[in-house]
């Protein structure tokens, strides 16, 4: 059961994907719903400071901290990015810009390769932040695109700056499913 934190964002698309693959998911949208028992967390993309503030206002913030630490698999795409970064969560060792791609009018769509997933992944990036750099040997560079780190993963913790989410292909998902769940 994967948990797909559901306060704003793209959150409706990972579950969609995910049934798609055969996976039951539940929303977490209060601590009631966080205590349920859950196999990995799916954050998804959307505002980055609104879903941080509903973190904290929730009691969510430090269960998802903790649970995270502890080993629990996590994907996050485009803000959830962002939410796992030191700017944020912490728990990945990795530095981010923020809007990088600049406003709603720089987004865009490209093809690109991504370690262990495919050679002609589909990426969709909005409003997308990238990883200017990680931290630390733990962190594995998975995807670039124009030199510009989009896509790693961190023991339990897999990123995104694009929404696979917002394709057909169900590649990322199945590689966070068999790789970090």
């Amino acid at each position: 059961m994967i948990a797909v934190l559901a306060l704003q964002g793209a959150f409706i698309e990972h579950e969609q994907t995910l049934h798609r693959l055969g996976v039951e998911t539940f929303e977490v949208r209060q601590r009631k719903d966080w205590d349920k028992p859950k196999d990995a967390l799916i954050i998804p993309g959307g505002e980055s400071t609104v879903q941080a503030k509903l973190l904290h206002d929730l009691g969510l913030f430090n269960p998802i901290r903790e649970a995270i630490a502890e080993g629990l698999p996590v994907f996050g795409t485009c803000a959830g990015l962002i939410l796992l970064s030191p700017m944020c969560l912490g728990t990945m060792d990795i530095a981010v810009r923020r809007n990088a791609y600049g406003r709603q009018l720089g987004s865009f769509h490209a093809i690109h390769a991504m370690k262990g997933v495919g050679d002609d992944i589909p990426m969709t990036f909005i409003r997308a932040p990238y990883i200017e750099k990680v931290n630390t040997d733990k962190v594995e560079v998975l995807a670039e695109v124009d030199s510009h780190i989009v896509a790693a993963r961190q023991a339990n913790q897999l990123v995104t700056a694009f929404h696979p989410e917002l394709n057909d292909d169900l590649r990322v998902h199945r590689y966070f499913l068999n790789r970090v769940v």
